[in-house]
């Protein structure tokens, strides 16, 4: 199958609903990216990242992210996260509020820059640390985190390494997405998606997805997909 067609109809499939899945509306769970999304972005734009942690928003902030990766499948099971309350997130609250601007400004596009993969793998090793390593947190766990807070790589869950073919987030993964990138720019670079606002429950003009949000949506929904035709294939 045709590259393109394969991305703008897995794309679609996100974004309408097939199956389970409900598609990118407000009421949607997909749309628990965008409003947490949009609560670290909105520190990252007033050039107020410290505040993040800060007395007042504390609370606000362990929920935000708290609710996006309990909607997103990080709560259930044998995660550890199961047996904890909101405030745990809060050391990793205040490692985030501790980040450069850059963590916000780097995506796929630059991902050849090698500074920018040392960036990335840095911040994964302190979402480690601050979430616990005795917790033995999974690559699927840290970059879900960062996408929703920075939006700067796909979450590596189950489909995403199906997809793309990729086990973890290291600096062979990056470059793997960058290539994959570089054969699909045009298709990639077409889309233009804003997230949703919480209260208008209509797109805000000034918050875009970026190329590493759309290749999740792409890889996630193409790896589901694979993994029906080989259940459906035994």
């Amino acid at each position: 199958m045709n590259k393109k067609i394969n991305i703008e109809k897995q794309i679609d499939y996100f974004l309408k609903g097939k199956g389970k899945n409900n598609g990118r509306y407000p009421n949607e769970r997909y749309c628990s990216f965008d409003f947490c999304y949009n609560y670290f972005y909105s520190f990252y734009k007033k050039d107020k990242i410290h505040e993040i942690s800060n007395k007042e928003n504390m609370q606000m902030s362990c929920l935000q992210l708290g609710f996006y990766l309990a909607s997103w499948g990080m709560m259930r099971g044998g995660s550890f996260l199961l047996q904890k309350s909101v405030k745990n997130f809060s050391n990793l609250i205040r490692v985030i509020s501790e980040q450069d601007r850059i963590l916000w400004e780097i995506d796929v596009p630059s991902y050849s820059i090698d500074k920018n993969i040392y960036i990335l793998l840095d911040i994964k090793e302190k979402i480690k640390d601050a979430l616990g390593k005795e917790n033995s947190p999974s690559d699927t766990l840290i970059t879900k985190i960062m996408l929703g807070v920075f939006a700067n790589v796909p979450a590596f869950d189950r489909y995403f390494k199906k997809s793309m073919k990729v086990n973890s987030l290291n600096k062979k993964s990056l470059s793997k997405i960058y290539d994959f990138y570089l054969d699909n720019k045009k298709i990639i670079d077409s889309y233009n998606f804003h997230t949703y606002d919480f209260n208008s429950e209509k797109e805000i003009e000034g918050i875009v997805y970026t190329k590493a949000k759309i290749v999740d949506m792409y890889a996630f929904m193409d790896g589901q997909n694979k993994n029906k035709i080989i259940k459906n294939d035994k």
